[in-house]
């Protein structure tokens, strides 16, 4: 897996295969000059990018648990007076909707590319803040009926995590850390800054520090390899994962079996999506003719698209061209797809102008993989699909041994 990131990168990964648990680092997380090179290790902290919004679809699982939100709950009741997008009011956007990238919301908030020019450079997203984003809501246009077409947009998630902590009345940084992270013992990862954190890289030259205050739960978080292990094996089985006395181990099962949950089914084909999760069958055996790759029609390309222009993107897997997937019909998930399936993955890619991350799992076959690269690679496509194809490649193995 480390020959998919770039040469020189500091790197981690986390492979889970049944009972087995593989760590793996490679490289320094600080390249500026050899005073400061220090060696990527367990607890270095890599930017998750998108991988952020599986943490956001897990916040609203959670919640909605809990019954403190409702997934069918229009965005409205959360935000401020006057404060909502247009759109026709008798198909509202409710929280599902963002969370599945049919909104109809635009990619980017209204203004927010005038405030990132002087910043190109350097922090382009560190000036647009909460406050930004609420005055840019009653501009932002809806295409289409919200809930009808698949069109990825990092306003969607960014926003559905303000209005979760606009539900819960805390910031969405110490909400994570109330319900997500701590329950979890993600003891390191967060949206602020670490003791170890890693410095990004973009074609040989380090990259400021991303900074995202109108959006954190689209791309903020940063995490370590140590956090997504812990992070994968609650995935697979919270049993286990030892957590805290005030962690409420019921709720928390119940929000990660709905986080892997198809809630769309692409008509066109491809990933389904799920809280944050793209969800995919792994066949039995491959069809004659039939390439190992995922069918074009993953938001693949529209993620590496905005991380190569510098908007964090995140998608997974999956070999479709630029664009693929925009407009895309939906369908409500049902669980058939005509042909016969041992085993489904759930996994996300994220990409900033600094980093790239893969992280993925399928609980059938009890594997999880993780792979984090303090460099944008020039084929970022190469390192998600590889990383994905490694993914697949441990499910089959796992199949084969019978187990």
């Amino acid at each position: 897996m480390f020959r998919a990131t770039a040469p020189g990168s500091g790197s981690a990964v986390v492979v889970i295969r049944g009972d087995e648990r593989t760590v793996a680092c490679r490289g320094h997380s600080d390249r500026s000059d050899r005073s400061s090179e220090r060696p990527v290790r367990a607890d270095t902290r890599f930017a998750l990018g998108s991988v952020t919004r599986t943490f956001t679809g897990l916040l609203l699982a959670e919640m909605a648990t809990r019954g403190e939100v409702g997934y069918d709950d229009p965005i409205d009741r959360y935000l401020p007076a006057g404060a909502a997008p247009g759109y026709p009011r008798e198909r509202p956007i409710t929280l599902l909707h963002p969370a599945t990238h049919t909104s109809g919301l635009p990619r980017l908030p209204v203004g927010l590319l005038p405030a990132m020019a002087p910043r190109w450079f350097t922090s382009p997203y560190a000036t647009f803040g909460p406050a930004h984003l609420l005055g840019a809501l009653p501009r932002t246009p809806v295409r289409g009926t919200p809930g009808a077409q698949v069109r990825y947009s990092n306003l969607g998630f960014g926003l559905l995590g303000l209005l979760l902590a606009n539900a819960a009345g805390q910031r969405y940084e110490d909400l994570l850390e109330a319900r997500v992270c701590g329950p979890l013992g993600l003891v390191d990862t967060s949206c602020g800054p670490g003791r170890e954190d890693a410095a990004g890289y973009r074609r040989g030259r380090r990259v400021p520090s991303f900074r995202l205050p109108a959006l954190p739960g689209a791309s903020a978080l940063r995490s370590t390899v140590d956090d997504m292990l812990r992070y994968l094996q609650a995935h697979l089985a919270l049993d286990a994962v030892s957590l805290p006395a005030r962690a409420d181990a019921s709720v928390l099962r119940r929000a990660l079996g709905e986080v892997r949950r198809p809630r769309v089914d692409r008509r066109r084909g491809g990933a389904r999506i799920c809280l944050g999760w793209n969800h995919r069958s792994v066949p039995t055996a491959p069809e004659a003719g039939r390439p190992a790759a995922e069918p074009a029609g993953s938001p693949l390309g529209d993620d590496l698209r905005d991380g190569l222009r510098g908007v964090t993107g995140g998608g997974v897997g999956g070999v479709g061209g630029v664009g693929d997937g925009i407009g895309a019909m939906v369908a409500v998930a049902s669980g058939g797809t005509g042909r016969e399936f041992d085993d489904e993955v759930a996994d996300h890619a994220g990409v900033t102008r600094g980093f790239t991350t893969f992280v993925g799992f399928s609980p059938r076959a009890q594997v999880g993989l993780a792979v984090m690269a303090d460099t944008l690679p020039l084929r970022s496509r190469s390192f998600a699909q590889s990383a994905y194809d490694t993914l697949r490649t441990l499910v089959t193995e796992r199949r084969s041994q019978g187990e």
